[in-house]
């Protein structure tokens, strides 16, 4: 029994580490690039000219930590079942072989997309926001923190995604391991508050199908539109795409453009 309790508080605490490293990584990683060392060739990018406070900054990175600690926890749901030999699946992906290694990824992402876009959108219900998720949107301009700032609730209900979807689809360990490194990365960014997309002459986004820094921002910024994560089409299909998103996009595009112009004319003689 304490050998089993044991093997469980180090799987937590593991877990903890991997996860806490990776967020404080890239959360800090990008708030110090974006933020510091490129604020200025990349001032053109800005989607608001206001920044958050220092305090704001705080609460989302102790918030965030304390998201983690609950997703250490959900995740000892598929330790246990794994340890118990309840849980066949990272074994039967093994031997499928590497197609399958990449097409679960791929699946695994947009599997988890739907998930957030209709999690996200229920808990955006007037009955359920102060519970669930009014602590994500105390962050109304966001920044590279605010990407696991949830309530317990909300952290709980991103947190059970991985096993679930480890119960019910073969997934190897790795496949996980690189879907957690692509979520932390799209979430840091896409709450980073600089465009960095990239856009065609015309100034729609590039790969229009792909969420930008601008369409999450305008979620902070009106809660009622542009609920998805890494893609736009939930919100394009369900008509809750923001009315304004290409516009705004574009004009944050042509910002930096003009910018980028008035730098780099020759000066008058």
């Amino acid at each position: 029994m304490l050998d089993t309790l044991l093997a469980f508080a180090r799987h937590w605490l593991g877990g903890m580490q991997i996860d806490v490293t990776r967020y404080v990584i890239f959360s800090v990683g990008v708030w110090l690039t974006l933020w510091v060392v490129l604020a200025a060739p990349l001032a053109g990018r800005k989607i608001r000219d206001s920044r958050p406070p220092a305090r704001q900054l705080l609460i989302e990175f102790l918030t965030s930590i304390r998201s983690i600690a609950i997703f250490s926890t959900v995740g000892l749901l598929t330790f246990a079942l794994f340890r118990a030999g309840w849980l066949p699946g990272p074994l039967i992906a093994k031997s499928w072989g590497p197609m399958w290694f990449w097409t679960s990824l791929v699946l695994m992402i947009v599997a988890h997309d739907a998930w957030f876009y209709w999690t996200h959108r229920l808990i955006h219900d007037r009955r359920l926001f102060r519970t669930f998720h009014r602590r994500h949107h105390r962050s109304n301009n966001p920044s590279p923190f605010t990407a696991y700032s949830f309530d317990l609730g909300e952290a709980l209900i991103n947190g059970i995604f991985v096993p679930l979807w480890m119960i019910l689809v073969p997934t190897q360990w790795p496949v996980v391991g690189i879907f957690m490194l692509h979520q932390i990365v799209r979430n840091t960014i896409g709450h980073s508050g600089y465009e960095l997309f990239p856009a065609r002459k015309d100034g729609r986004p590039l790969i229009p199908f792909l969420t930008t820094v601008t369409h999450h921002d305008l979620h902070h910024a009106q809660a009622g539109w542009n609920y998805g994560l890494y893609f736009t089409w939930w919100d394009k299909l369900m008509g809750t795409e923001h009315p304004a998103y290409l516009d705004r996009f574009a004009a944050v595009v042509a910002r930096k453009d003009r910018k980028l112009a008035a730098t780099s004319s020759p000066s008058p003689a």
